[in-house]
């Protein structure tokens, strides 16, 4: 059982904010929801700590965008979702 567990939304358009923080039991029951919705986990201990002092609704700090865009990039890839025109040579 794992005993943090955060999430992030993404809208788009915006920073992505914090929805989400949990621990303990409640950790493990959000990661579940995750694996039962399709949405891809990200294990990175040094963020999750980070990003867990962050409150919900607040955006990501400015020097972490690239991380998360990379990571976001990577979810979005994994799903087939890519952006139009998108050709994988």
């Amino acid at each position: 059982m794992r005993d943090k567990a955060i999430a992030l939304f993404y809208d788009g358009e915006n920073a992505p904010v914090l929805s989400a923080k949990q621990q303990g039991e409640a950790a493990q029951a959000l990661i579940d929801a995750a694996i039962a919705a399709g949405i891809p986990l990200y294990e990175n201990p040094a963020l999750l700590n980070e990003l867990s002092e962050l409150g919900l609704g607040q955006e990501i700090p400015p020097e972490l965008y690239r991380l998360i865009a990379e990571i976001l990039a990577f979810a979005f890839y994994i799903q087939g979702k890519t952006p139009p025109g998108y050709n994988n040579c």
